[in-house]
């Protein structure tokens, strides 16, 4: 582990503008991935006929995948910049993984959102920002990918860069401090060092961008809060869920309880990285075993907490949603599928009780018959099976939600208030 301040970065953006291959490059750049690695796959992608993917495979190392020529799963890898050393959580961009991008932008702190040159905010882009400005993603930094297609032209960047500004004050991102960095992810352009090819530009390279991202403070003082990834079964140790800790410390000798499975025990080992570790704190992704709990006890989308201060579990709760797309309107009883941190439930929406102005936070209308694309509300849910999730204002990590059904995300929302069942 290194010694310097963990932070996790989301690439988030449209499909084929160029986030795989962004990361691949930011790997090589800063040592991650020797220079052989990338031959190989040089080699394997031009067999293909898929030439100019080598650095994507770095990151797409499914086989499927390089067949595809899409990111299908998370992937995780780590860089080191002068300042921080990163986790770069890989966001698919198809939307058919959009709940991947769910679980994944909930891990990040910070995000760089890739936009390529020659197409501009597409509707990825746009469905991305959303989410990872309700997902609690602090800091943007733009990658305007591709310049290489557009000769370098720095009209080009600024019309992309302004689509971008307005996109981004739609969803009330604070465009003070976004930084935009003109790159080239295939030719290497600005990412670590500064290009000729730009002349025009005299910003800080991607790499030093991200080294200029403030330190998040991580919430070890809020009660500890483990959503539960996966539950395996390991020989000689016995059960062990897996997770991030995303508030508070788990330590060894902690008694903890499973919400909403309503189960508990005393914590006997935690493992990070294949090493067993005293404690974890906030971002650590963890296994460990608890004395007493079975395999089938626990499942994924339970969350850990302390045994004197479990994790709450709604009877209903109050939310406010933004509706990004629905083929007609919603209106109270609908029941789409709700997934918060690593649960997926469905939910009904009982009632729906103001509408507000997205523009200005304003409520707009008391009761309204209905909602619709473009909408944001306040409304009254119902889980249709347990589960739990923390008001935003009291625990941010376990606030946010994104709502989902006909296969697309249509919704996303932060929790307003709790009624405990």
């Amino acid at each position: 582990m290194s010694d310097k301040p963990h932070q996790n970065l989301a690439i988030i953006g449209h499909v084929d503008h160029g986030k795989s291959t962004l990361v691949g490059r930011l790997l090589f750049e800063t040592g991650s991935v020797p220079e052989h690695v990338i031959e190989q796959h040089r080699e394997e992608a031009e067999e293909k006929g898929k030439g100019g993917f080598e650095f994507a495979y770095v990151m797409d190392n499914l086989a499927e995948e390089r067949e595809r020529g899409v990111t299908i799963d998370i992937a995780h890898q780590e860089f080191d910049t002068d300042n921080y050393y990163f986790t770069i959580v890989d966001c698919p961009g198809h939307r058919d993984f959009v709940k991947n991008m769910i679980t994944g932008a909930s891990q990040a702190d910070n995000a760089v959102l890739v936009v390529a040159a020659d197409d501009g905010v597409a509707p990825q882009t746009r469905e991305h920002v959303f989410l990872a400005r309700t997902l609690g993603i602090n800091e943007l930094i733009i990658g305007v990918n591709k310049m290489d297609l557009v000769d370098y032209q720095e009209s080009t960047y600024d019309d992309v860069v302004e689509e971008v500004k307005n996109l981004l004050n739609q969803v009330r991102f604070a465009t003070d401090d976004t930084t935009f960095v003109p790159i080239s992810a295939f030719e290497g352009d600005n990412i670590s060092e500064e290009s000729e090819n730009t002349g025009w530009y005299d910003g800080p390279t991607l790499l030093e961008s991200l080294n200029d991202l403030p330190e998040s403070e991580p919430p070890t003082d809020a009660p500890l809060r483990l959503p539960i990834q996966d539950v395996y079964t390991i020989s000689g140790i016995g059960t062990v869920p897996v997770g991030r800790v995303e508030t508070g410390i788990l330590n060894t000798g902690d008694n903890v309880s499973f919400q909403p499975s309503d189960v508990g025990g005393e914590v006997k080992t935690v493992e990070m990285h294949h090493e067993e570790v005293p404690k974890a704190e906030p971002g650590d992704n963890v296994g460990f075993n608890v004395r007493g709990i079975g395999k089938d006890d626990i499942r994924r989308g339970d969350v850990c907490g302390p045994a004197d201060d479990p994790p709450s579990v709604a009877e209903t709760f109050k939310a406010q949603v933004v509706v990004m797309q629905h083929p007609s309107v919603i209106t109270a009883g609908y029941t789409p599928v709700f997934h918060a941190h690593t649960a997926q439930v469905a939910c009904t929406i009982e009632s729906i009780d103001q509408k507000i102005d997205p523009s200005s936070g304003e409520v707009a209308e008391e009761n309204p018959d209905f909602i619709k694309s473009g909408d944001a509300a306040v409304v009254t849910v119902r889980p249709q099976k347990p589960l739990s999730i923390e008001p935003s204002g009291e625990i941010p990590e376990l606030g946010s939600f994104a709502i989902r059904d006909m296969g697309q995300t249509i919704a996303a929302g932060k929790v307003l208030e709790v009624n405990e069942r």
